[in-house]
């Protein structure tokens, strides 16, 4: 009975991580500039390899691998933002514009 459980919380999180990454890639593909491809795939991306790892820990059935998927998707949800910013920062300062669809510059201000 526990395997079963096992096995159709891995498959959800499978699904759930799949489509979380599907829609990273969707946003690489079609948002119009750096910063809201950079947004797309720092969320959308970080929560679906996430998911992925965890329902790769959770199927081994093993405590040492879950509590090193547990470590890469919390190390995950530190980093991926983080660089993000700064690599959006970074971006601005050395002259990418916006895209003509952003309606406010924050960074422009400071």
């Amino acid at each position: 009975m526990i395997d079963y459980i096992v096995a159709a919380v891995t498959a959800l999180l499978l699904i759930v991580g799949s489509l979380f990454a599907l829609a990273a890639a969707i946003g690489l593909v079609r948002l119009p500039d750096l910063y809201t491809r950079m947004h797309s795939a720092s969320k959308a991306g970080t929560v679906g390899s996430g998911l992925l790892l965890l329902a790769a820990g959770l199927y081994s059935q093993d405590p040492a691998i879950l509590a090193r998927a547990l470590a890469g998707f919390v190390f995950f949800l530190l980093t991926a933002p983080v660089s993000a910013h700064l690599l959006a920062r970074t971006a601005h300062r050395s002259g990418y514009d916006l895209g003509a669809l952003s309606v406010r510059d924050d960074i422009r201000d400071r």
